[in-house]
C-alpha cells in the first residue's frame, strides 16, 4: 500500500504526471516560488514542473 501523497504536476514542457515527492522547501529567506526540478517521465529531462490545480465541477 502506498502511503506517500501524490502531487500532480506539469512540466515545463507540458507533460502531466504524479510525483511522489514534490518538495516544498525554502532557500534562505526568500521562497524560490512553487515550480521546482523534477525528472519528467516523459521526456526523460530535469524540467521545471508546477503542481496543477484541481478543477472542481
Amino acid at each position: 500500500m502506498d502511503l506517500m501523497e501524490r502531487t500532480v504536476v506539469r512540466c515545463a514542457e507540458g507533460h502531466v504526471f504524479a510525483t511522489a515527492s514534490f518538495p516544498m522547501q525554502q532557500l534562505g529567506a526568500g521562497r524560490i516560488g512553487p515550480g521546482r526540478l523534477i525528472r519528467c517521465p516523459r521526456c526523460a529531462r530535469l524540467r521545471h514542473a508546477v503542481p496543477v490545480e484541481s478543477v472542481k465541477r
